[in-house]
């Protein structure tokens, strides 16, 4: 039934938003593109699509990434016939596309975040799958979409990244039958793992080697953590991509680690935290914060500065007897 809503949203819509999350990762780009892709392949309709925050360098490559538009370069009375939020955990979670969002005569949101409360007129969440890629994959074979090498490319490096190459607990054998069945349309993995891992910058290299060396431990080294101000980034020339994106999870690769987080200074009163556990629920620890995601990997923003935010972390993991 909902796919057939959201089957007959597109057939009758004469405009299409497609958004992502702010601080876009692998998944939300490769879904959104891959939507794209997707939609003007078997419904013979071009989208918009849009970013509300630095579209990172290393995604370039995505099939349609040319066409996707700040949301500086949308007029925000705009009304649509159709939003599609991809991979967007939370309405806010689009930032200022929320306005359009809103407007929009009919809304999808398509997502895996088992925090998502659902917020669209049509909602297809599956807090099952690996990534937003891979509940596109399924919607793909279950209208029997034409799939394209294109559309292929994006959504396979959507599911790449949200699982770390297939590291992850959240890797199932779907998200690899998923997975084999793309690479048979045309995708090449070591290609795509090249494109996605392999091609940062040197600063971002250098950068995260500082942020790793100044990391704190505590409780037998079982949590790890560190923080980064806007004056490291602008010793390290960042120019507004994601310097921290992976920098978690390199924290959480020590083996006595349980619970890994970065604080990341946003102003003088406001820091993002990002959050990574080999076993312990972090995304109950976020939700305090008004965040989520997953069990194993959330986020939030803490409306403190660095110092506040990392010592109401620190008593939330306390409290909750996680480490």
């Amino acid at each position: 039934m909902v796919l057939e809503q959201l089957d007959n949203s597109i057939k009758q819509a004469k405009n299409i938003l497609l958004v992502s999350h702010i601080n876009p990762d692998g998944d939300t780009l490769g879904s959104m593109c891959g939507m794209y892709s997707l939609i003007k392949d078997n419904y013979k309709k071009y989208c918009d699509m849009v970013v509300v925050s630095k579209f990172p360098d290393n995604y370039d490559f995505l099939p349609y990434s040319d066409k996707v538009r700040y949301i500086e370069e949308y007029d925000l009375s705009r009304e649509y016939d159709l939003v599609i939020n991809l991979d967007v955990a939370s309405i806010d979670r689009c930032a200022d596309a929320q306005i359009l969002f809103n407007k929009a005569k009919n809304t999808i949101n398509i997502d895996h975040h088992e925090t998502n409360n659902s917020y669209a007129d049509i909602n297809i969440i599956n807090s099952k799958a690996s990534a937003t890629a891979e509940v596109l994959c399924e919607i793909s074979s279950k209208l029997k979409w034409n799939m394209s090498v294109d559309s292929a490319i994006c959504l396979y490096v959507g599911i790449m990244t949200d699982t770390g190459s297939f590291r992850f607990s959240n890797t199932t054998q779907k998200t690899m039958e998923l997975a084999g069945n793309l690479i048979s349309l045309g995708v090449k993995p070591d290609e795509m793992y090249q494109k996605c891992y392999e091609s940062s910058s040197k600063n971002m290299v250098m950068f995260q080697a500082y942020c790793v060396s100044k990391a704190e431990f505590l409780n037998d080294d079982k949590i790890a953590y560190t923080v980064v101000y806007k004056k490291d980034l602008e010793k390290y020339h960042n120019k507004g991509e994601d310097y921290t994106d992976g920098l978690t999870e390199k924290l959480r690769a020590i083996k006595s680690t349980h619970v890994a987080f970065v604080v990341k200074e946003l102003n003088s009163t406001t820091s993002k935290l990002s959050m990574r556990s080999k076993d312990v629920n972090v995304a109950k620890i976020c939700s305090t914060f008004g965040g989520g995601g997953h069990e194993l990997a959330a986020g939030a923003v803490i409306k403190a500065n660095t110092s506040q935010a990392v010592k109401m972390v620190l008593e939330e993991i306390n409290k909750q007897k996680l480490c």
